[in-house]
Formats: C-alpha cells, sequence, structure tokens
C-alpha cells in the first residue's frame, strides 16, 4: 500500500527513532518529518493503528503506534535508509 508521506528529516534521524522506540507518538513523528499540521500526524498514525488492527498488534498508548508497522505502512524501508547512509559515509559526504 504506497501512503503520501512527507519526506524524513534525515537518515540518521529516522534510523535512531527507528531502533529506539517501540512505539511513536507525535513527538517522534515531528522529529522523523519535521513539523507537520495536526491533520498529517493524525492521517499517519490512523494508517498504522489500522494495519496494527488488522495484524492484531495491540498499542501500549492509546496516541501511540508501533514503530515496525508504522515505518512499514509509511514506507520507510529500514535496510534502504542504512545502506544510503553507509554509502554516504563512504564517499565522505
Amino acid at each position: 500500500m504506497m501512503v503520501n508521506t512527507p519526506p524524513i528529516t534525515s537518515i540518521d534521524s529516522a534510523l535512531f527513532i527507528y531502533y529506539n522506540h517501540a512505539e511513536l507518538g507525535n513527538k517522534e513523528i515531528a522529529s522523523l518529518f519535521g513539523k507537520r499540521s495536526s491533520a498529517t500526524v493524525a492521517r499517519l498514525k490512523r494508517l498504522a493503528k489500522d494495519e496494527m488492527s488488522r495484524r492484531e498488534i495491540p498499542s501500549y498508548g492509546i496516541n501511540r503506534v508501533n514503530t515496525i508497522v508504522a515505518f512499514e505502512v509509511w514506507g520507510l524501508d529500514v535496510q534502504e535508509l542504512e545502506e544510503r547512509r553507509d554509502k554516504l559515509k563512504k564517499l565522505e559526504l
């Protein structure tokens, strides 16, 4: 499923959030995508919550979404992000 997801603020930030948080709230989403309207954040969370429901994955916080599911639904491929970060490091950029 392809969704219209805002661009991430940085590869390093996205990877830090992915590996450091089991669930994402508004603060983590703002760090991931930058300042967005509350409607955009709600839409992103709703997409993740819908998929969590479909997979029967519980949430530990009513206003939080599972990080792994959210990244998948939002089209953020962690392996690709890691490869890009490694390539940037190799090129010293």
